[in-house]
């Protein structure tokens, strides 16, 4: 059990070992290797470096100022996934990112980060009635509900047009566990849920062929084996083979051979299910889970209705992405090209998770209540 005046010791310790073990990873899936650049190691050290820097200095300021500047921050957010669409540089068949003077940014990423402010200022300011009866007029319904969901559409929208669809469906996941979370009546969220399982058969004439070919690879591995199929296959051997204590480090077969195609990003897990094996696995997973239980410790301690609201967006962000990123290398998931926060290779990715365990840590501190 850790006590409230430790849970900022507990956030970076373990925030330091999840980042020392992708960088572990990232090193052992580069190494002597000409499919994956050594870059992507040097690349994701200077993220960490100065993502703990963010961490450190974002800590230290006032949360509350994040409440004024929310909508914009939003609204810059959506201008991005806008202009990304007209100028974005594509690849592997997608338009997510800008290239600027060598760098690439991806707004979908930033979209995660603003959403979450996004929602904490809008139902901490107009909190969700408990019910909606005869006395609920039309404006309740479209204030508590039906706007903001219209908001979080239009990113979805134009996250999923990139095509993401991983993305996409963590927000929709952000913006539920949020609802939730604010005190709308449990008969309308409930109402709501089974709405979306009511649409989810019209979503499949929207997606791309391949997005369907990895939903089917899904129902029936062996669909497609040397197509959409290789990826998985190849991530559960490598996951499988490190049994108990792994291969060792650098000593992953599917990893050195080039087997596994993604090891640096989406597919990072695998790498080190070979090399360190179940305890390693799980090790990583325990670690993700004191974040997460610091995060809600946080949430329920604080008093602030947009700190609890911001708190519960962020451990559920990270909670989502790594059962999403786990569970889809393990053949349990569908792929839908979720990255492991702090593991998989990505600056925009890597930064944005920096600036939100940040903010973790500064909703940590004891405050006046207002």
């Amino acid at each position: 059990m850790i006590s409230a005046r430790n849970l900022s010791s507990a956030i970076w310790i373990h925030t330091i070992l999840i980042i020392t073990m992708g960088l572990l990873a990232l090193y052992s899936a580069s190494f002597n290797n000409n499919v994956v650049s050594s870059s992507v190691f040097y690349d994701q050290l200077s993220c960490a470096l100065l993502g703990l820097l963010l961490m450190y200095l974002l800590s230290r300021g006032d949360y509350r100022k994040f409440f004024d500047v929310a909508y914009i921050v939003y609204g810059v957010s959506v201008f991005f996934l806008l202009l990304v669409l007209v100028m974005g540089r594509q690849a592997l068949g997608a338009t997510r990112w800008f290239s600027v003077a060598g760098f690439s940014f991806q707004p979908s990423e930033f979209s995660k980060l603003a959403v979450i402010f996004f929602l904490g200022r809008y139902f901490s300011q107009r909190r969700p009635r408990m019910t909606f009866d005869s006395s609920s007029s039309l404006s309740d319904i479209w204030g508590d509900l039906i706007w903001p969901l219209i908001l979080i559409g239009l990113s979805m929208a134009l996250i999923f047009k990139q095509p993401d669809l991983g993305t996409a469906i963590l927000v929709m996941g952000i913006f539920l566990i949020m609802l939730y979370c604010s005190g709308i009546s449990m008969k309308i969220f409930g109402g709501l849920l089974a709405l979306f399982v009511c649409l989810i058969p019209l979503a499949w004439h929207v997606l791309k062929p391949y997005q369907k070919d990895r939903l089917l690879v899904f129902l029936n591995p062996s669909h497609d084996p040397l197509g959409a199929g290789y990826t998985i296959t190849q991530s559960k051997i490598a996951v499988g083979s490190g049994e108990l204590l792994g291969k060792g480090w650098l000593s992953g077969t599917q990893n050195q051979l080039n087997f596994l195609p993604e090891r640096h990003t989406d597919f990072i897990f695998s790498v080190i299910g070979e090399e360190w094996g179940f305890l390693g696995g799980i090790f990583l997973v325990y670690c993700y889970g004191v974040l997460i239980y610091c995060g809600f410790k946080i949430a329920r301690h604080n008093k602030d209705p947009f700190g609890q609201l911001v708190a519960v967006g962020i451990v559920s962000i990270l909670a989502m992405q790594v059962v999403i990123n786990i569970g889809m290398v393990m053949g349990l998931l569908p792929v839908v090209g979720i990255t492991l926060p702090l593991i998989s290779y990505g600056r925009t990715s890597f930064m944005i998770f920096a600036l939100l365990l940040g903010f973790l840590l500064n909703l940590s501190k004891k405050r006046t209540i207002f």
